[in-house]
């Protein structure tokens, strides 16, 4: 019976990282669509201040993961993690349906995800 692949820091923080940094990645590219009346010097300072965070958990997210994944890996799992955060902040935030073409072109861009990944080992 094969070993059950070792799951370890360098494995699991990338996820969390990366998750969290792309909640304030997309915060800072979209919040301000709802305040279209903001100065736009003022929102592209604001989201220059929330993109910061956002650098400070991607990078040791790469940083960590990158002992256990290629950066191809990474960035692919970084993709697919911005898919799924941008999804619900468009749904819940602005309010904004996902049709059946958005849901196909996610289930397209996971599939070439999961063939990144189908070759570990």
């Amino acid at each position: 019976m094969p070993a059950a692949p070792s799951v370890s820091w360098p494995h699991v923080a990338p996820l969390a990282l990366l998750v969290a940094s792309n909640v304030f990645m997309t915060l800072a590219w979209y919040w301000h669509l709802k305040f279209k009346s903001a100065p736009i010097m003022l929102v592209i300072v604001a989201s220059w201040a929330i993109a910061f965070v956002e650098y400070c958990l991607a990078v040791p997210a790469n940083r960590i993961g990158h002992a256990v994944y290629s950066a191809a890996e990474l960035k692919t799992m970084q993709e697919v993690i911005t898919l799924g955060v941008f999804a619900g902040f468009s749904v819940l935030y602005l309010g904004e349906p996902l049709t059946w073409r958005h849901g196909a072109g996610f289930v397209l861009i996971a599939l070439g995800a999961g063939l990144i990944f189908s070759g570990r080992a």
